[in-house]
């Protein structure tokens, strides 16, 4: 597995972040309280079926992906078949830039920067950019708009915030998380289902200050390893008690 670092991202004290926006990076590496990702290597990435994405095609890390088929195989047999979609998956961190900043100014979502990051993260602070995070949306929707905390309601969501810590994934933004960013009950992050299933220790190893200060919950709790039960002892045949 390969995650490429962007040099351009590690951005200087006050560099331009947006046009005419200049963001410092925080003396614990966050910008606007999220953490810094690299973008992982694109030719490594697999593409999802098509029927399973709402917009542009679902790239992810060939082991999440695996977790994820299984999981959408298994909502299907509880009742949801093609009720779990993706809205958004891998995202380069030139793509990170034009969806974080293309909603900031006058007439649009956010103000400035530090309004936006309690929604997305920064270019070169999103976990997008691993090839190992998700958004998730609803069909039927119920009236709900993608991306917004009544999804958590839908049955889709429902059923993820009960099941989707099964597959490996786990809820990146509960709800009052330390880093001050929304709820969002549609992202998830991959780390695989122990720390030895395929993949997973890439995954935990990125992810693992997020994992620590930063706990997510739903939080993928690994199974406990099964131990062989303890035997007795054997008792040498020089010291055998004799039959009775």
């Amino acid at each position: 597995m390969t995650i490429a670092l962007i040099p351009s991202i590690a951005m200087a004290s006050g560099q331009e972040l947006c046009i005419g926006h200049r963001v410092e990076v925080g003396r614990d590496g966050r910008m606007l309280g999220h953490l810094p990702y690299g973008q992982a290597n694109q030719p490594e990435l697999v593409t999802m079926p098509s029927r399973f994405s709402l917009g542009t095609p679902c790239r992810l890390r060939p082991e999440a992906a695996a977790d994820l088929s299984r999981m959408l195989t298994d909502a299907t047999s509880a009742g949801l078949g093609g009720q779990i979609k993706a809205i958004s998956c891998y995202r380069t961190v030139a793509r990170q830039r034009s969806v974080f900043c293309g909603q900031i100014g006058p007439g649009k979502r956010c103000k400035n920067p530090a309004e936006r990051a309690r929604y997305v993260g920064p270019p070169g602070y999103s976990e997008h950019a691993t090839g190992y995070a998700l958004d998730f949306g609803a069909r039927p929707s119920g009236g709900c708009v993608d991306l917004e905390a009544c999804f958590a309601n839908t049955r889709a969501g429902r059923w993820l915030l009960t099941h989707a810590s099964n597959y490996g994934f786990e809820l990146s933004f509960p709800a009052g998380n330390a880093q001050g960013v929304t709820w969002e009950p549609w992202h998830w992050r991959w780390v695989g289902t122990s720390p030895t299933a395929p993949g997973a220790g890439p995954a935990r190893a990125i992810f693992a200050r997020a994992r620590t200060a930063y706990p997510a919950r739903p939080m993928q709790v690994d199974a406990p390893a099964i131990t062989a039960p303890e035997m007795p002892a054997a008792v040498p045949p020089s010291e055998a008690p004799l039959p009775r």
